[in-house]
């Protein structure tokens, strides 16, 4: 059993005291009308002689935040979901017994006020306190300071005393749901339907990456939360549902960082009879419209560069991109597997067995010497086959796929195809992942037998995309980890 501090004990004892008074410590139902912040905005503008003439009553609730005790009157301030208010309280206000009941609270215990608006000398708008009602009380002090960068895993792993504390982070939880209601808006508009697809699957597909792994108890079978949301939407456009998308949670056994966690926000579109200039349209209109609907402007300060949304954003093929960095052209004809791997090795990058194929080499000099380079928003296309087991072939060099991603600020936030809607093709690309993983790819695909067969009823000319929707919140909210814009991240064990 831990121990208490001196201030936890003083705490317990008034808990008793409430009791004692025949108060429920931790409050029953409460009426509210208004706002801190409607209240504020309202009367901000009001001269404070003009409070003569006004009878305005609210009804308030929130959580003390600051106590300044003055004998027979005081001013303390309360918190709610919209901001601060400060409430003036007397004895001449109030009952004798109401405010010898104020006097007992400490910061951090949540009270109901209704009060007459009023503005102080200083010109700060303020409630006069007619009825004091006290709701619950908080057992723990709030801490003086929780948000430096001492505190910064607990911020994380006390977000409820983060948002408490922390205006930064309390916007940043009601953004982020601004702006998923934003998108769903605006893929609704343009006719998509929302749809909701299973968590769990019995085989590893839709992307590359290591999944993690539960058992079903009943039918005594392993199975996989999904590493991404393609497959079964690709499913629904065979049905003819022609336009789908999704946001939900994927899960992805690796590593963590300020760009990575296990668990995180992906949203994934379908549309039938569209392809890669159809995703490159949807996308950059998309995030115009966060941008102008949600924060009225297009330029934000992302991971210390200025990023500026406005305009046509730049294309260009991955090999282009490598021939503009170093000068090394891998679609030139004469480029062989064997020129590649010398290159790699010239260039000290490593291969894995299974990377010793002309497309993995590509994307591994991607990865060392251009990724970080795309800071403006820039459609990066043309993407080897190797790495792309579920894209249609480029008919003009079928070594590539018609596939982008979009990177911003040197990150990745979305990678899209033009669908690979062939049944063979698909077999043999799925044949080819197995391979792989026989020579030690952990996040290569199973073969997916249920979808072939879905293919070989047809699926329409498709184009397809799939977003990070938590990355897209640390660029909107101008936030450098991912950690600050997901409400509970996952921690390692104290």
């Amino acid at each position: 059993m831990r121990e208490f501090t001196d201030q936890e004990i003083v705490r317990r004892e008034k808990l008793e005291k409430l009791k004692e008074l025949g108060l429920d410590p931790y409050g029953q139902k409460f009426d509210r009308d208004a706002f801190a912040k409607e209240i504020k905005d309202k009367y901000q503008d009001i001269e404070h002689d003009e409070f003569e003439n006004i009878n305005d009553i609210y009804t308030v609730a929130g959580r003390i935040m600051f106590i300044r005790k003055m004998g027979k009157a005081s001013f303390f301030t309360i918190q709610d979901k919209t901001g601060t208010i400060q409430i003036y309280i007397s004895i001449n206000d109030v009952s004798e017994d109401k405010y010898e009941l104020f006097k007992m609270a400490d910061i951090g215990d949540i009270v109901g006020i209704k009060g007459k608006v009023m503005k102080t000398r200083t010109g700060e708008v303020t409630l006069k306190c007619l009825e004091y009602t006290h709701l619950v009380k908080s057992l723990r002090p709030l801490p003086e300071k929780f948000h430096g960068l001492t505190d910064i895993e607990e911020r994380y792993r006390r977000r409820y005393v983060d948002l408490i504390m922390n205006n930064d982070s309390k916007s940043i939880a009601f953004t982020r749901p601004k702006i998923i209601r934003c998108i769903q808006k605006f893929m609704d508009q343009r006719g998509f339907t929302e749809v909701e697809t299973p968590v769990l699957s019995t085989l590893l597909t839709g992307a590359a990456a290591r999944p993690f792994e539960t058992h079903h108890n009943a039918q005594n079978m392993d199975m996989y939360l999904r590493i991404a949301l393609e497959l079964p939407l690709k499913r629904l456009l065979v049905g003819g549902m022609e336009a789908v998308y999704e946001i939900g949670r994927v899960f992805r056994n690796e590593g963590m960082d300020t760009r990575h966690n296990p668990e995180f926000t992906m949203m994934e579109a379908y549309l039938a009879y569209s392809n890669l200039e159809g995703m490159m349209e949807l996308t950059e209109n998309m995030f115009k419209t966060i941008g102008k609907e949600v924060f009225n402007k297009l330029t934000f300060n992302w991971c210390q560069n200025e990023i500026n949304l406005d305009g046509t954003w730049k294309r260009i093929s991955m090999t282009d991109a490598i021939k503009e960095k170093i000068n090394i052209d891998f679609k030139s004809n004469d480029m062989t597997l064997e020129k590649a791997i010398a290159l790699a090795e010239e260039h000290d990058i490593e291969l894995e067995e299974h990377e010793k194929a002309l497309g993995h080499i590509i994307n591994k000099f991607f990865e060392k010497y251009v990724e970080d380079t795309l800071i403006q928003p820039t459609f990066l296309y043309g993407h080897p086959v190797e790495i792309s087991p579920l894209t249609k072939r480029n008919p003009d060099d079928p070594r590539f796929v018609d596939r982008f991603e979009l990177f911003i600020g040197g990150k990745e936030f979305c990678n899209a195809y033009t669908e690979l809607n062939d049944p063979i093709d698909q077999l043999k690309r799925f044949e080819d992942q197995l391979k792989e993983k026989e020579l030690g790819n952990a996040e290569a695909n199973d073969i997916d037998m249920d979808f072939i067969e879905a293919l070989e009823y047809g699926m329409p000319p498709a184009g397809g995309i799939g977003y990070g929707i938590d990355r897209l919140c640390m660029l909107f909210t101008e936030q450098d980890s991912i950690r600050d814009v997901i409400l509970f991240p996952q921690m390692k064990n104290k």
